[in-house]
C-alpha cells in the first residue's frame, strides 16, 4: 500500500479531521490498519472527565477513541497516557510522558483542539515551566506517530550523528514536512522519513529494506541500524 506522507502531512496541518486521516493512512501503510477496538470508549473517557472534574478537549477524546490502544503507534519510546493516567498540572492536562521521565507534554484546557506545551523535569523545580511545542493537539498527534515510528520494534530504522553535508542533502533532495516542533525538522522522500534534531542527530525510518539501503547510500555515515 502506498501513502503520500508529504501530501497528507500538508493537509494534516489544516484541521484535526485531516490529522486523523493522516494517522489512519500512515498506520495502514507503515504499520497495521487501525481497527474498531484500537481506541478507548466514550464511556471510559467520560469517566476520566468525572474523575478529574474537567472537560477533556474534543481532539484528545477523538485521538484516544481512535488509536489510544495502539502502543505501536504511540508508545515505542515516549508514552501516550491511558485515560486513567491523565493528570493535571494546574490548568494543563498532561497526556504524554518522556521515556525517562525527563519531560511531559500537556495541553491547556478550554479549546477543542488546543496548543500543546512541554515541560522539562529540572533539578530546580522553581525553574520548570511550560514551553510551546506545537499549535494544535491533533498536529502534535501526527508528530507523535511519526516519532514513535522511528523506534518501532522490527522496523527498518537507523540513526547517527549529523554530518556537515547532511543538511544541504536533505534540503535539496527531500521534502520538508510542515510540522516542526522546537529543534526538530522532518523530511520525507519515497518510502523514507528522517527526523533531524537540533542539527546534531538524524533518525530515519524506511518502509522497506531497499528504501533504508538507498538512504544510507545517499547519506553516507556511521549509521546504527539496531536501536
Amino acid at each position: 500500500m502506498t501513502f503520500d506522507v508529504a501530501g497528507e502531512a500538508a493537509r494534516a496541518v489544516r484541521d484535526r479531521s485531516s490529522a486523523w486521516r493522516f494517522i489512519e493512512g500512515f498506520a495502514a501503510a507503515w504499520a497495521e490498519p487501525i481497527g474498531p477496538l484500537d481506541g478507548w470508549s466514550r464511556a471510559e473517557l467520560a469517566a476520566t472527565e468525572d474523575q478529574l472534574c474537567v472537560r477533556l478537549p474534543e481532539s484528545l477524546k477523538e485521538a484516544l477513541s481512535l488509536f489510544g490502544k495502539r502502543p505501536d503507534l504511540t508508545s515505542n519510546q515516549d508514552r501516550l497516557l491511558t485515560p486513567s493516567e491523565l493528570r493535571l498540572d494546574q490548568d494543563v492536562l498532561i497526556f504524554r510522558d518522556e521515556n525517562q521521565w525527563v519531560a511531559a507534554w500537556g495541553t491547556p484546557l478550554g479549546d477543542d483542539d488546543p496548543a500543546v506545551v512541554i515541560k522539562l523535569d529540572l533539578i530546580n523545580k522553581s525553574e520548570e515551566r511550560w514551553d510551546p511545542w506545537l499549535p494544535r493537539f491533533s498536529l502534535a498527534c501526527v508528530e507523535m506517530v511519526l516519532s514513535e515510528a522511528l523506534f518501532r520494534d522490527g522496523a527498518e530504522t537507523a540513526d547517527r550523528e549529523t554530518s556537515e553535508a547532511d543538511i544541504s542533502l536533505l534540503e535539496d533532495h527531500f521534502t520538508l514536512l510542515p510540522m516542526q516542533s522546537p529543534g526538530t525538522r522532518w523530511f520525507v522522500r519515497d518510502d523514507v522519513i528522517v527526523r533531524e534534531d537540533d542539527g546534531q542527530w538524524l533518525w530515519a525510518r524506511a518502509r522497506t529494506p531497499e528504501a533504508l539501503e538507498s538512504l544510507v547510500k545517499e547519506l553516507p555515515g556511521d549509521w546504527t541500524t539496531e536501536y
